[in-house]
């Protein structure tokens, strides 16, 4: 009798604080319930289909829709609704404001219904999935195999209100150098085609779900001469009207046309504007009169049929005259065939390359075309806009890379892109006005979710990370989709994955490049060579680097089994994949370079002792190449049941860094089993190795700082490099056990003056004279080209000290100076690869 008492009171107890303090939207004893207008626009009637499917995962049961007054949840699309605007002002709804801004969503709890209201379509469809969000469903609930936790309760505060609106108009993807991923998937898994190279209307929509889900709302379909045209696709506009998402295109494919799949040259004639304007017009045309009821971002302008000059032109006089006869013809084509208001159209003007320095030569650019910045293809803005151009109606926008194909090395395996170096760029992208536009180049969607999501997190709320939350926004990621305990112990394993990788990208070990000189190289690429990393300084920085990655899958194998079962397939793609991946290639690389140096080729005393090391080396190499053919064909042929077969490739256009190694000794498989399993040598402590005549420190570890420095959290070789407003200084205080001269390298991100300025900060020891360094390269001069490998530019001045304390004092004399490392070094000929320190995370 008093149990049973007992137990009543704690279910009323229970009953008692849920509905006093909390808004229960969905409980075990009833389905979700929710309200919909009866006119619903595409891109909501899609949201609200996945929104039932995601709480279906989550509570075994479909939501139901019913009347008014019996809903849990009321949708209203604020544009299209016949409520009266005060019977919602009433509710507490900021109807203005959500009417001002396009895509803007509002949710709050008012007469015990949870509202959504949104201010259009697509901020009711954002809004809508922000419910799914809230009951725990991961945007990569279908790409990453991130299946949701059954709940017996939905519950929320009862005061819980949030109003959200986009930073970035539009918001989006470039889907580039697909050919061996996310295309052969599609045509030859997903949706089976008999035509090689179909990206079809089912993928396209998958993608553009997800998209949604990432509140993204921009698209440039893939565009590669083997993958079929968008529009040739069947569905795939219409897949796209009906989420919402808007079609662009890239730099070199003006009004909506696909060049390297779409003008054939036989039928048409050359692709020259200047002596078949006639042909090239009408060719433009056909796409104006199909895609003009559509929303879109038109190119402007004209570039060759792929990524090349514009053909028919030689100097750049010429080459201006022709570009703006080119535009004037557009607007007036876009103001017969699509709207005749031409300035509401969105445009979109990308000085890519060549262009650039065309359009500074006096192009007359309408004011309401958007100027659309690049990086440099590996993640450092070029350009921004100055003060006069950034009082553009049309604004600015940026084109940003996340994989990339071309010089001096592609990287298009792994997605390794540090988060600090994206937040870091776009905000100061965002800061000068570039808000129109934001497009991120991706090979895939899988390989690059966090990445992914980090960007679009900031193109929809700038604020939504900052300098110092990085590392919180990255945790808040992996405990979402792994469970917070694994989540907190990966984090740490995750921060060290970014280190390791901004030391050098997994497609960056053989210290070698494409696109040189064919006359010098087959193909133009040069062969895989030593890398700089040292057997021997510094206790050993080779090993030590291989020790790093040994460590981080070492926390992994200890997670791995506490990730539930229905999220081993996640945490495979997500983490174990890429991590277990760089570690073996950094394996296969620097163990052949190990024997390679162990094998000279001398006959001495030494000759039988080298031999077990020798074979130790060429089987950890050959095993760890292995092993990436492992990961990967495990990936394409049972993760998810070979729902994800063809989409991994472990050697992206057969570059020489993924061959098998280059070893001395191939060896048996026997040989390999006896061989790979002997320990190396282990590294010196990094304490220790810095005693050999050198003094080392992170940027973060300053002693003073001007006010406006700041600290980047994950960017950089130290994860925490240190951004120094033009003219501010950091300040260092240390000892030094010798005397003499030295020679001090001060290790900046290799940022780019993109207010076409230098880009210099100066050092002084001791109030000494400041030397001005300037780390300002030309785009593809091998000095540019080290720097992005490197993920570094080091420069280097020398000094005379004595024992004793000394400061230095590293002084920004431009904008955008990032101080990562800086090292004084007694043995300036020494080589090495990697600053002797600690990181700081």
């Amino acid at each position: 009798m008093h149990l049973r008492l007992f137990l009543l009171i704690l279910v009323f107890n229970c009953f008692q604080f849920v509905k006093g303090n909390d808004f229960v939207w969905y409980s075990d004893n009833r389905p979700v319930t929710y309200c919909a207008p009866e006119s619903l626009a595409p891109v909501v009637s899609v949201a609200i289909d996945m929104f039932r499917e995601d709480i279906q995962q989550v509570t075994g049961r479909l939501p139901q829709s019913v009347s008014i007054d019996d809903a849990t949840i009321r949708i209203i699309q604020l544009d299209n609704t016949d409520i009266p605007i005060k019977d919602l002002q009433k509710r507490g709804v900021p109807v203005d404001k959500l009417a001002s801004k396009r895509d803007a969503f509002y949710i709050t709890v008012s007469k015990r219904q949870l509202l959504v209201i949104g201010g259009d379509a697509r901020g009711t469809a954002y809004g809508i999935l922000e419910l799914s969000r809230l009951a725990g469903v991961s945007p990569w609930v279908w790409w990453g195999d991130v299946t949701p936790e059954k709940k017996t309760k939905l519950i929320l505060p009862a005061k819980y209100q949030t109003f959200q609106s986009p930073s970035v108009e539009y918001r989006g993807i470039f889907l580039n150098d697909e050919d061996w991923s996310l295309q052969p998937w599609s045509w030859k898994n997903f949706e089976p085609s008999d035509i090689k190279g179909r990206i079809g209307a089912r993928t396209y929509k998958e993608i553009f779900k997800l998209l949604m889900r990432l509140r993204a709302n921009a698209i440039w379909p893939g565009m590669h001469g083997i993958t079929t045209p968008f529009y040739f696709v069947p569905g795939a506009k219409e897949a796209a009207d009906s989420c919402g998402i808007l079609i662009g295109t890239s730099h070199c494919e003006p009004m909506m046309r696909n060049n390297v799949g779409e003008w054939k040259v036989n039928e048409r004639g050359d692709y020259n504007y200047m002596t078949n304007r006639e042909g090239v017009q009408s060719y433009w045309i056909e796409r104006l009169k199909e895609a003009g009821p559509y929303e879109n971002f038109y190119t402007m302008g004209m570039r060759g049929i792929h990524d090349s000059g514009m053909e028919g032109v030689k100097t750049l006089q010429e080459k201006t005259d022709a570009l703006q006869q080119v535009i004037d013809d557009q607007r007036k084509l876009l103001s017969k065939y699509v709207n005749k208001d031409v300035e509401k159209i969105p445009q979109a003007f990308v000085p890519y390359k060549e262009v650039l320095q065309i359009m500074e030569n006096g192009l007359q650019l309408p004011e309401d075309i958007t100027l659309i910045w690049c990086d440099d293809n590996y993640g450092y803005m070029t350009r921004l806009s100055d003060e006069e151009q950034q009082k553009r109606s049309g604004g600015a926008g940026v084109y940003y890379h996340l994989s990339y194909w071309g010089r001096p090395h592609d990287y298009m395996w792994l997605c390794t892109t540090q988060p600090g170096l994206i937040y870091s760029e776009m905000k100061q992208a965002y800061d000068c006005n570039a808000r129109r536009l934001w497009v991120v180049n991706v090979h895939d969607l899988k390989p690059v979710a966090y990445d992914l999501e980090l960007f679009l997190d900031m193109a929809w709320n700038i604020n939504s990370v900052s300098p110092s939350t990085l590392v919180e926004h990255q945790k808040n990621w992996l405990c979402r989709e792994f469970g917070k305990e694994a989540g907190e112990k990966l984090l740490p394993a995750m921060l060290e994955f970014y280190r390791l990788c901004g030391i050098r990208k997994p497609e960056f070990m053989g210290w070698n490049q494409v696109e040189l000189d064919k006359k010098k190289y087959t193909k133009g690429w040069s062969p895989v060579k030593n890398t700089d990393f040292s057997l021997t300084e510094f206790g050993g920085e080779l090993d030590r680097y291989l020790e790093s990655y040994e460590a981080i899958k070492e926390i992994l194998s200890e997670v791995e089994p506490m990730i539930p079962q229905e999220r081993k397939d996640a945490f495979f793609a997500q983490i174990k994949y890429p991590v277990f991946g760089a570690a073996a290639m950094s394996t296969k690389i620097l163990e052949a370079q190990r024997a390679r140096c162990i094998s000279p080729g001398s006959c001495d005393t030494t000759l039988w002792t080298r031999e077990s090391q020798l074979m130790a080396a060429c089987a950890k190499s050959i095993k760890a190449y292995q092993e990436i053919r492992d990961l990967t064909d495990y990936y394409n042929n049972e993760l998810a049941g070979g729902k994800w077969k063809y989409s991994m490739c472990h050697n992206p256009r057969d570059l020489y860094v993924f061959y098998p190694p280059k070893v001395p000794v191939w060896l048996t498989d026997k040989e390999i089993e006896k061989y790979a399993s002997l320990k190396r040598t282990k590294s010196l402590p990094l304490a220790e190795a810095v005693k050999d005549s050198c003094i080392v420190s992170n940027a973060c570890d300053y002693a003073r700082a001007s006010e406006s420095v700041m600290t980047i959290q994950s960017l950089g070789h130290s994860m925490n490099a240190v951004s120094v407003p033009k003219g501010k200084s950091i300040t260092f205080e240390f000892d030094c056990l010798w005397d003499g001269e030295a020679t001090l390298r001060t290790a900046v991100i290799p940022t780019q003056p993109n207010d076409k300025g230098d880009i210099r900060f100066s050092v002084s020891i001791d109030g000494e004279k400041p030397q001005i360094c300037s780390f300002k390269e030309g785009f593809r001069t091998e000095g540019w080209k080290q720097n992005v490998l490197r993920g570094q530019a080091i420069r280097a001045t020398h000094h005379r000290l004595a024992k004793g304390k000394h400061t230095l004092s590293i002084t920004a004399l431009d904008d955008h100076v990032l101080i990562d490392q800086w090292m004084i070094d007694f043995k300036p000929d020494r080589m090495f690869y990697v600053f002797p320190v600690q990181p700081t995370y």
